[in-house]
């Protein structure tokens, strides 16, 4: 069954213009859907209108043209209701060091006017694994903490949608893994995910599907699977008996990366040539094979070649 969109932007613009300077066109006609339950990457370089993206969903930024609608509701209509479809755990940890994890849930949940009865603050706790320090103070708690407590206060308001904006920039690995894992488990009870990141490893390994802005424009909107399946050279090492005579002429868009004694490395285009073209040619110099291991290459790739212009 198809899955409901659950953001729909269309021909979405927004311009800045200052005086006795150009006119700065941040967002040039975005159009882009999200599905629900989805976890959605949101990609591009610095400058490239993600963040003015996620400001005019959130109400900060108000767009210059365009159609928004967000869990069915219109941005221009009904900006309040989709606020509240939205929670947003914005790049910068912003709490206060005097309140404990609790109170700073429950004073959110008021200020989104969220009834005594209707919280959730200790099921939310628990999800992002803050329970042990719901009545610590927040300066004393680690870097990792205050991120979680980060995605909580956006989740007070039991929003269907959250969007991240690069959650994991500058923590360290591990604090990475744990995070995405907290993401994911979000995503497994129902919350759809709009996630913005700088790391291409973390788009690759969390996300459904990525939309990849360059300069204001959408230059890619596919499934990730299919945005690796753009990748069309492949890297092939060969383990030998011996060394391999190769001319790279014989094979179409065939290059020699390292030819070393029983051991070298290949580059083609797969629209070109097929693995087994590499193999019969060597096995016709009588050279045995003993080992091969393949590079597709990664969403690094896809991702400079699209916003390299």
């Amino acid at each position: 069954m198809e899955k409901k969109n659950v953001v729909d932007v269309k021909n979405l613009k927004k311009t800045y213009s200052k005086k006795g300077a150009n006119v700065v066109e941040a967002l040039k006609s975005l159009n882009l859907e999200v599905k629900e339950g989805e976890i959605f990457g949101l990609l591009g370089p610095n400058g490239a209108g993600k963040s003015t993206f996620i400001n005019i969903l959130g109400g900060s930024v108000l767009k210059s043209e365009g159609n928004v609608n967000v869990w069915g509701f219109d941005l221009d209509k009904n900006p309040r209701q989709v606020r509240a479809s939205i929670g947003i755990v914005p790049q910068e940890v912003n709490v206060d060091p005097f309140f404990k994890p609790r109170d700073l849930l429950e004073l959110q949940a008021g200020l989104y006017g969220v009834k005594k009865n209707d919280r959730i603050t200790d099921t939310i706790l628990k999800l992002v694994s803050l329970e042990k320090q719901s009545n610590s103070y927040s300066r004393s708690l680690s870097g990792g903490m205050k991120r979680r407590l980060m995605v909580a206060k956006a989740m007070v308001h039991q929003p269907p949608i959250i969007i991240l904006d690069e959650p994991t920039a500058g923590v360290d690995v591990d604090l990475r893994i744990q995070l995405w894992e907290n993401v994911k488990s979000l995503n497994a009870k129902g919350v759809t995910i709009i996630l913005t990141t700088h790391y291409l490893e973390e788009a690759e390994k969390m996300c459904d599907r990525i939309g990849i802005l360059s300069h204001g424009e959408l230059v890619a909107l596919d499934t990730t699977k299919n945005l690796l399946n753009k990748i069309q050279t492949k890297v092939v090492n060969f383990i030998t008996d011996k060394k391999p005579n190769i001319n790279e002429n014989d094979l179409k868009s065939l290059k020699v990366i390292s030819n070393e004694n029983g051991k070298f490395c290949v580059s083609y285009e797969k629209s070109k040539i097929n693995i087994d073209q590499i193999i019969n040619y060597l096995i016709a110099q009588n050279i045995k094979i003993f080992d091969i291991s393949t590079d597709d290459g990664d969403l690094e790739d896809v991702f400079l070649r699209l916003t390299k212009n």
